[in-house]
């Protein structure tokens, strides 16, 4: 991997390949490995970027008090010049797929083309009304599980609750999987866990219909029934987009079915975007 250094702290990143570039933005408390099944798949006929968001991975803490969708997307944007990346691909799951929702929200015709899995637009993946958002913070009760149980088991506790609400395995149907997935829970500690919770909570989504960037939205069947929605809604709003549902995958899907996955990105790449 390598290493850029902002105003108050390090991105890692790692960048293989020569071809048109692929960047990757992964969900929140994972890294940068969750897309190995994409990077080994493109890596000889792309560029593939991945890149560990700020509290997370090698990146770690950084010396900001908070965190936003709006700065991670600002550290894409560096990370994008760094490189000297014009018209990239750009991958995002879950919150990364917020954090390329907002890129292309800024930028509606900068990226050659974006892929949203696991897409959702706001945290929880309801319409509440106006000012209740911060009246129903879960904030408080975030904080003190953390402080007495660590990000693993407040993070276990969450995918409980989803799976009792959604009746679905959401995280992941692999026992594989979500033990890679918990793995990168542990590695974040609990200040920088809450700030992400945060910045994911704080998300105002921005308007897409201005959007011209071909885009892509993939879900896996056991994704939570609201988050489906909001997909569809992010495939009708932008000016070309397509919503896919693969089965047997929940909200990892492209660890779920990375052969599948693969395969939509490639006919994608090779119908709508033309690199």
């Amino acid at each position: 991997m390598a290493e850029l250094s902002l105003d108050d702290g390090s991105l890692w990143y790692d960048a293989r390949g020569d071809g048109s570039p692929l960047v990757f933005v992964h969900g929140g408390w994972q890294n940068g490995r969750a897309w190995g099944p994409q990077v080994d798949r493109f890596e000889s006929t792309h560029q593939p970027v991945t890149l560990d968001v700020r509290g997370h991975g090698n990146t770690g803490a950084t010396d900001a008090d908070e965190y936003s969708i709006d700065l991670f997307t600002d550290d894409l944007e560096e990370l994008l010049d760094h490189l000297a990346l014009e018209n990239p691909v750009l991958c995002g799951l879950s919150l990364g797929s917020m954090v390329v929702q907002n890129y292309l929200g800024r930028h509606p015709d900068r990226a050659a083309g974006a892929i949203l899995g696991g897409a959702v637009r706001s945290m929880p993946p309801v319409e509440l009304p106006m000012g209740a958002k911060s009246f129903l913070s879960p904030m408080p009760a975030l904080s003190a599980s953390l402080s007495m149980t660590g990000p693993e088991a407040t993070f276990r506790s969450m995918l409980t609750s989803i799976q009792a609400t959604t009746g679905q395995r959401w995280l992941s149907v692999d026992p594989e999987v979500r033990s890679m997935a918990m793995d990168a829970v542990g590695e974040v500690d609990d200040e920088e866990y809450r700030k992400i919770f945060d910045a994911l909570y704080r998300f105002d989504p921005p308007e897409l219909s201005h959007v011209e960037t071909p885009t892509l939205v993939v879900h896996g069947d056991q994704e939570a029934p609201p988050v489906k929605r909001q997909g569809r809604t992010i495939a009708g709003e932008v000016d070309d987009g397509a919503w896919l549902e693969l089965a047997d995958s929940g909200h990892l899907v492209n660890q779920d079915r990375p052969t599948a996955f693969n395969e939509a990105v490639t006919q994608f790449l090779e119908r709508r975007v033309h690199v």
